[in-house]
């Protein structure tokens, strides 16, 4: 077996702070490289930041700050987090890193040097958000078939990849190499929803804003922000675009081909179609295996800002500990389907799995050692019935562990520890140590059951090393133990690793029991304020955009109110006289419900000027008002000193 295991996660896109569901991918990767490299693997664990596209240079915008500046921050929040949850990551890429810009360069260039690009002009539907192009028949009633948000019509000179050049090898390498794609459902999706539907060629690069890695031969058009972020996966490594992979750097050679991309299934297309594609034209290797996980919803919701129920694992690590965020994000996901969180589930899981089953077994067996043997650890003596069982039980939780981590089912694989944890209390029950301490003749029988309670805590530990590796040092601090790596656990032979006449440190809580009440309250509390910290008005869908020439087609002008009136029988209604310089002229308007005529008398506005003539309750209204608002409606009034007539642009 090839000694190396290189592992990815998708690089989160640097645009807000992620939420749970999108910490649980770093997580979920950072426990299968923390396995691999417990049996024995050169892991090499890459993740990052993606920071470039439409959607950050919008936000940029509203934000009064360049786009380099807004990446900045959210890529420091985002790697914030990712070591707040003591992820293991090798290397921390960011798509503005100055290597990987001139890679991408590169790789554009090279792709249409050697006619896999072309230039045209791109129309149809684009999706801002997801950054991501699609056809008619894809749009859902205006929407994103993906995220469910609008789309908007894109017209642009724009690059295309010939993906329909290399479809059938993509096709063929997906039939000979069945767990190239994982799980299956997803593979059918990819190969039935797209590839057997007929692939388009892809827009790869944009004109319609400038936050993007340049064309360096066509500087209107910057790299389409997914063709920059997949080449992350080879551009971490060193790859270098001039060079054969023959003869590329050591470190390059010895990683690539990547052993799996840990990616969200909502974008399967693009690491299972387009990447493929795009290192096939690159001649290099293709990735071994991609697997698209599951999302995290709270409770039967996907999590959203304006829903009001986005959880942020690093606000949950202040109530829980960041293993307790860490178990029960790879304790609760299952390998095919949605996972849920509630905040009643998370403390559910807390109390029992980590307060009873592992904190009480690790406390009130060092306790026990203490009261009856001055944590000395005891001989281990002949067997009993159930002493096999509980070794039995040890070594099938390692091989569980093992089994479904190789097919990273992670849930499964915490399951098979805890079952064997649950065994262990069970154990204690059967044994009754507290009745054996109170019979001399039975001391030798009490040293052994609670050498084989130790034991198994140790091989918990052990086991429980990649998923809370916090939690799992703790304990092997108190069992004041060395014997902490893999090659010490697994088979009967290896049953023993506890010696004999070691002392054991001093018990302490390792997780404190929730007050589910209490603690409801409070995280409902933090939610609220959360929303109120949030709000910020949603941009409105609007009206169709429209040309210089439709604008200028609207005169606008200065005027000033010189009499103004209420409209008998009409609660809504002001009539007013309008002074523009060059004329006068009646204007009705429906604000009375929030201006009185004295209130209006003398100001100087904004009217319409060239509105045709429209009848309000039988009056003539010659322009309209400008104001802002529905339910509170605001006049848009001028400086006192503004000329009358003046053309507004």
């Amino acid at each position: 077996m090839n000694n190396k295991f290189y592992i990815t996660t998708a690089i989160a896109y640097a645009s807000r702070k992620p939420h749970f569901g999108n910490t649980y991918e770093v997580i979920m990767t950072d426990a299968i490289a923390r396995f691999q490299r417990a049996m024995g693997r050169d892991v090499f664990f890459c993740t990052g930041t993606d920071e470039h596209g439409q959607k950050i240079e919008n936000l940029a915008n509203e934000a009064g700050i360049t786009p380099q500046a807004y990446v900045d921050g959210v890529a420091g929040e985002i790697k914030g987090i990712w070591d707040r949850m003591n992820t293991s990551y090798d290397y921390f890429i960011r798509t503005t890193d100055a290597p990987h810009v001139d890679a991408v360069k590169k790789i554009f260039r090279r792709f249409y040097e050697q006619g896999d690009i072309y230039k045209g002009h791109y129309e149809g539907w684009y999706c801002t958000p997801c950054e991501s192009f699609f056809t008619q028949t894809q749009v859902v009633d205006g929407k994103c078939p993906d995220c469910g948000r609008p789309v908007e019509q894109a017209q642009e000179e724009a690059y295309f990849f010939k993906m329909t050049k290399y479809v059938d090898r993509l096709v063929k390498h997906i039939e000979e190499n069945p767990e190239f794609i994982t799980p299956e459902s997803r593979k059918k999706e990819m190969v039935n929803n797209f590839l057997n539907a007929g692939l388009q060629d892809l827009c790869v690069s944009r004109t319609s804003f400038r936050w993007g890695i340049p064309v360096d031969f066509d500087d209107k058009h910057v790299v389409y922000v997914w063709l920059d972020a997949l080449t992350n996966y080879i551009t971490a490594l060193g790859y270098d675009p001039d060079k054969s992979y023959e003869e590329q750097s050591e470190h390059f050679r010895r990683y690539w081909p990547c052993d799996v991309h840990i990616i969200g299934k909502d974008i399967l297309r693009f690491h299972t179609i387009y990447w493929p594609i795009f290192l096939m034209a690159l001649e290099l290797p293709l990735p071994r295996q991609v697997f698209g996980h599951p999302w995290f919803n709270f409770g039967a919701d996907k999590m959203s800002k304006s829903r009001g129920n986005v959880i942020y694992a690093d606000k949950l690590a202040d109530h829980f500990g960041v293993d307790g965020v860490r178990y029960y994000a790879l304790s609760e996901m299952p390998y095919n389907s949605d996972g849920s969180i509630t905040y009643e589930s998370v403390i559910a899981r807390f109390n029992m799995d980590l307060v009873n089953n592992l904190g009480n077994l690790v406390k009130r067996t060092l306790d026990m050692n203490k009261k009856y043997f001055g944590s000395v650890v005891p001989v281990l003596g002949a067997d009993e019935g159930t002493d096999a069982e509980l070794r039995n039980a040890c070594v099938e939780a390692y091989e569980g562990v093992v089994r479904n981590m190789n097919e990273y089912r992670i849930a499964d694989a915490l399951e098979c520890i805890f079952t064997m944890l649950r065994r262990a209390n069970k154990y204690i029950d059967e044994t009754t140590p507290w009745t054996l301490a109170k019979d001399e003749a039975m001391r030798e029988r009490l040293g052994t059951v609670l050498y084989n309670l130790l034991e198994a805590i140790r091989w918990g530990a052990v086991l429980l090393s990649p998923f809370i590796p916090e939690t799992a040092e703790k304990i092997f601090a108190q069992l004041a133990t060395d014997k902490r790596s893999f090659d010490t656990v697994g088979t009967t032979e290896k049953w023993g690793g506890m010696k004999t006449g070691d002392t054991t440190a001093d018990s302490y809580v390792l997780f404190a029991r929730v007050d589910e009440k209490k603690k409801l309250d409070e995280l409902e509390a933090e939610r609220l304020a959360q929303i109120e910290a949030d709000k910020k008005p949603e941009k409105p869908e609007g009206c169709a955009l429209i040309g210089i020439e439709d604008f200028m087609g609207v005169e606008l002008r200065t005027a000033q109110v010189v009499a103004c009136e209420k409209v008998p029988k009409a609660k809504k209604l002001l009539k007013m006289e309008l002074d523009l310089g060059y004329e006068k002229r009646q204007v009705v308007s429906g604000i009375a419900a929030f201006y009185a005529p004295e209130d209006m008398i003398g100001k100087k506005v904004i009217v319409v000027a060239n509105l045709k003539p429209a009848k309000l309750c039988g009056i003539e209204s010659q322009g309209m008002i400008l104001a802002s608002g529905e339910e509170k409606v605001r006049v848009v009034f001028l400086a006192e000193d503004t000329p009358l007539g003046e053309r507004v642009r």
